[in-house]
């Protein structure tokens, strides 16, 4: 039997008694003795390349507590891995070809994904959710931003009138989801993130799709007119803590839609971020979304981003992006054959 993620979930759900515990509201990072390394200017050195791949997802799945106990987590991990274990195993030689158009034909298989091992552990507690305000771990739509997200998820699902308005990541300008964020957000692979530093920039490397964040330090955000795929980002030091503000989002990517998320934010929502080491593996991010037209309330994240090895290889996309030329054409010959047939599409 093939394990997919979200029969991971719902097995582990139903095996385990769920327990609703909601975390506390926190406002500073994890007490610490840590001393992070330095740059030549005394700030904190956070360069390297990091990652947040993980188990846990923005929203509380609906079959998971916001805590999962530890016996659970611990479980949800061992039938990842033996998942893993069973979809790499060797192909069978005598197995016959697969049915042209049939179930296991197309798609990736598990040699492409990194969606994780583990929930993710945060202020020691293992997390189904990003989300710490509000307590149920649910983004807090407006009745209207509720619609404008569904209204624009449908328009990418059946409108295929030109290139514009298809996903930004089919398009291959940004990546799926909010990967490049901010707020930075785990999706099904790629889920890594590069950090230079200078004394004026922090620069935030996504591979996919070969987006650098640039966060100009002590300066005002560009005119509103000025949008950007990824925001306009500065920022400050709070002690040992980047702090960042981001808006003038770019419209197009309104709708950050991936497997395990979906997120619609105005252009001019806020996005404020606070990144802080505090091991030598570990940056704890917290982020806190403001947009009144779209949520009821400005809602709060955290999340580990781990240390982890390189390099970082090239994201290619769509190879030189052919599939949104084939995407169009074949929306232009289901027209000809309706239109042939006698019916409008």
């Amino acid at each position: 039997m093939r394990l997919t993620m979200k029969s991971l979930l719902a097995a582990s759900a139903t095996a385990m008694a769920a327990v609703m515990v909601a975390p506390a509201a926190m406002a500073e990072p994890p007490e610490t003795d840590y001393e992070p390394p330095r740059m030549a200017d005394g700030t904190p050195n956070m360069q390297g390349i990091w990652t947040n791949a993980s188990l846990t997802t923005l929203e509380k799945p609906d079959n998971l507590p916001v805590i999962v106990p530890e016996k659970q987590a611990m479980m949800m991990a061992g039938m990842v891995e033996a998942s893993a274990e069973a979809d790499n195993a060797p192909t069978d030689p005598d197995a016959p070809a697969l049915k042209a158009g049939g179930e296991g034909v197309g798609g990736y298989n598990r040699f492409w994904m990194d969606f994780g091992s583990s929930l993710a552990k945060v202020r020691g507690d293992y997390r189904s959710t990003w989300i710490v305000e509000p307590a149920d771990g649910k983004l807090p739509y407006t009745e209207a931003g509720r619609k404008m997200a569904e209204d624009r998820l449908i328009e990418q699902r059946e409108d295929f009138d030109n290139p514009e308005v298809r996903a930004a990541a089919e398009r291959c300008t940004v990546g799926f989801g909010s990967t490049g964020g901010p707020p930075m957000l785990n999706v099904l692979y790629n889920n890594n993130y590069q950090i230079v530093q200078a004394p004026d920039k922090v620069a935030i490397v996504v591979e996919m799709n070969h987006q650098t964040r640039m966060i100009r330090l002590n300066e005002e955000h560009r005119p509103e007119m000025m949008d950007q795929w990824l925001g306009d980002s500065v920022g400050y030091w709070d002690g040992d803590t980047l702090v960042v503000e981001t808006t003038n989002f770019e419209p197009d990517i309104s709708l950050r839609a991936a497997t395990r998320h979906r997120l619609y934010m105005s252009s001019d929502a806020k996005v404020t971020e606070h990144f802080t080491r505090i091991s030598d593996d570990e940056i704890f991010y917290e982020f806190w979304v403001e947009d009144p037209e779209i949520f009821t309330q400005k809602w709060k994240g955290e999340m580990i981003l781990r240390k982890s090895e390189g390099p970082i290889y090239e994201y290619a996309c769509h190879e030189a992006n052919y599939s949104l030329p084939g995407i169009l054409a074949g929306a232009r010959r289901q027209e000809q054959d309706a239109a042939s047939a006698g019916g409008s599409k």
